[in-house]
């Protein structure tokens, strides 16, 4: 009693590590341990069009991003896996249920969300759930954010 199967244990480790590797961009390309990084090709020299193009560029608003064009149950399934991926371990697995460290956040908005999120903090006059201050930024979430709104949303 209390043995794991070994099988169960390496399929679960295998897919975490898995998963930590896709999270941290490793690849199979990285470098032996004691190697140097081999460098970046130098880009060419440019010339004075080239030049003039560039500063024309950064003086000209970047164009704004396509919207998305994904269905709100789509966004709501996204929002799923990155809660899955990046909140359960805190959260309770169930975000309309209280967490060992974290509130229940089903029905969060987006503001709640992107503040806690981005800067472990407050929106201005809210008043928290919990008096913990456990949580930390975790600003490489930016772009999974209208996700994360849409799935909480989905489950008031």
């Amino acid at each position: 009693m209390g043995r794991m199967r070994s099988g169960f244990g390496v399929t679960v480790l295998t897919g975490v590590l898995a998963a930590m590797m896709l999270e941290t961009g490793c690849s199979d390309e990285a470098s032996a341990p004691g190697s140097t990084p081999a460098a970046a090709p130098s880009p060419p020299a440019s010339t004075s069009t080239e030049g003039d193009a560039a500063e024309s560029a950064a003086a000209s608003p970047a164009p704004a991003a396509p919207a998305d064009t994904r269905s709100p149950e789509e966004l709501a399934a996204a929002g799923r896996s990155t809660y899955n991926a990046n909140c359960i371990a805190c959260h309770a697995m169930d975000p309309r249920i209280d967490g060992a460290l974290g509130p229940a956040v089903a029905g969060a908005p987006l503001e709640l969300i992107e503040a806690r999120v981005m800067r472990a903090e407050y929106p201005a006059g809210y008043a928290p759930k919990r008096a913990t201050r456990v949580m930390v930024p975790m600003p490489h979430l930016q772009p999974k954010l209208p996700e994360l709104a849409a799935y909480l949303g989905s489950l008031q």
